[in-house]
């Protein structure tokens, strides 16, 4: 019965451990989308391209007209 008792303490510990460090690495991770805008070459890129033809919001592309 003490054998049982200890392997599960001991499970329970180890998954509670995983666990923790899953959350905590979910929690601090940063994405490396917004590391490469949070130095401003993305928005300097975004403001320098052309807004006549700009993506509406329901995702539908305008086309572009001859001329």
């Amino acid at each position: 019965m003490k054998y049982e008792n200890l392997m599960l303490r001991g499970l329970f510990a180890a998954c509670l451990l995983v666990c923790t460090s899953v959350l905590g690495s979910m929690l601090m991770a940063f994405p490396a989308a917004a590391q490469g805008a949070a130095s401003g070459s993305v928005t300097s890129a975004l403001l320098a391209s052309p807004a006549h033809c700009a993506l509406p919001a329901d995702g539908v592309i305008c086309p572009r007209l001859p001329g």
